[in-house]
């Protein structure tokens, strides 16, 4: 059995397995390329943790988005 063979079984196995265990190879794949960094998820998560709670004290005021994009678009414009 040469690789390319094995190569191309794998890929026909993949194309009849259901759409969630794709995902979890999809992710696997991912992962092993670019592992996680569970240092910089921790940073993610406190600094989410930080803004909500700024959110929820009155300390930043929150913009609608279609504001952001209006005045966006003006500056590009002038």
């Amino acid at each position: 059995m040469t690789h390319e063979y094995g190569q191309q079984q794998l890929l026909q196995q993949i194309d009849i397995l259901p759409i969630d265990i794709k995902t979890q190879i999809v992710d696997k794949i991912l992962t092993s390329i670019n592992p996680i960094k569970s240092s910089v998820d921790d940073m993610w998560i406190q600094e989410v943790k930080k803004r909500k709670s700024q959110i929820e004290i009155g300390d930043i005021k929150l913009v609608d988005g279609v504001q952001v994009f209006k005045k966006i678009s003006q500056r590009l414009k002038a």
